[in-house]
């Protein structure tokens, strides 16, 4: 389990209730700092319930958490003046500008020179890349553009940490692939906690994962564990030819636990289960290039994406938890 020493949010069995039905069971969770956190999981998985629930917007049912060493009930005033938070769908005075709209964020938490407010301003809006629309009225903004001011909006108090909900769940490609760039860009400053459902997101710029589904938690850890697969190390390979004498001497090995069969294009595909990943390195890919009676295709360790890994969890019910 990740140290509590270095978690910038943890919770402890937090749970919420709404007439005797729990929509989040028990949580059990640690957010190391300096990560870009994705909270993933299907709609109505429970995801918005815990980001209230750490913002102390509403209060839990049981157990609870703490953001920075703050308990997120009673002490819910310190841990809102370190954390910048982006809701699913941000609303805005229409009329106001980029500029505007920062500088009314920034009067809730400076109270210094002007000068130095409109330099975190500038800062803010090249950040995002607006500067070239910081004067315009935001009724004018596109989806992806409103969503990148709402990013600076929650990041003008220099947060140590900073919720995102759903922040390109209803963008076209282009604004998704502008607010992941920008959530990259920013993994340098404070620690990112985001939820999605949008599997492909997470992939692209996550360190660190969480799956929840109908409120439990199912899984949770570094997204490259995750990716591993659960089922030990397996090689991908793909052979024409005679290949019953390569089965033959392939299964017999002491290293190799299984080896699944399909034939596609005149073509076998073999995904080998190994138990241990050094002989499977030394010794698998010679095996085959020894037998004068198949051609290798193909040969690698066999990479799972995400979306292969979260369907085996949610549609599976697994209660696997990933720790490092």
């Amino acid at each position: 389990m990740v140290n509590p020493d270095t978690s910038v949010i943890q919770t402890i069995g937090l749970g919420k209730s709404y007439k005797g039905v729990e929509v989040l069971k028990s949580l059990d969770l640690s957010v190391p700092q300096h990560s870009i956190f994705g909270f993933l999981g299907p709609n109505g998985a429970g995801k918005t319930i815990t980001i209230k629930l750490l913002l102390g917007l509403i209060r839990p049912t049981t157990g609870g958490a703490t953001v920075f060493g703050h308990d997120i009930v009673s002490d819910n005033v310190a841990i809102r003046s370190c954390v910048g938070y982006l809701p699913q769908d941000p609303h805005y005075y229409e009329h106001m500008t980029a500029r505007e709209t920062l500088r009314f964020a920034a009067g809730f938490f400076f109270k210094g020179p002007v000068k130095e407010i409109e330099k975190r301003i500038d800062e803010m809006l090249e950040l995002v890349r607006l500067t070239d629309k910081a004067n315009r009225a935001v009724r004018g903004f596109s989806g992806g553009e409103r969503q990148r001011l709402g990013i600076a909006q929650a990041q003008i108090n220099y947060p140590a940490l900073l919720i995102l909900d759903e922040p390109a769940a209803s963008l076209d490609p282009i604004g998704r692939r502008d607010v992941l760039a920008l959530m990259e860009r920013l993994r340098d400053y404070t620690t990112i906690f985001y939820s999605t459902h949008i599997l492909d997101d997470v992939q692209q710029v996550s360190d660190t994962v969480a799956i929840l589904d109908r409120g439990e938690l199912l899984t949770y850890g570094p997204i490259a564990e995750l990716l591993a697969g659960t089922e030990g190390p397996v090689y991908s390979v793909t052979l024409t030819g005679n290949v019953e004498t390569a089965y033959a001497s392939v299964i017999e090995q002491p290293w190799v636990s299984n080896i699944k069969v399909s034939r596609s294009n005149g073509q076998a595909k073999w995904l080998v289960g190994v138990t241990e990943e050094k002989a499977a390195e030394d010794q698998l890919l010679k095996l085959l290039l020894a037998d004068s009676q198949v051609n290798v295709a193909e040969f690698g360790r066999k990479k799972y994406e995400l979306e292969e890994i979260f369907m085996n969890i949610v549609a599976g019910g697994e209660n696997a938890v990933i720790t490092g």
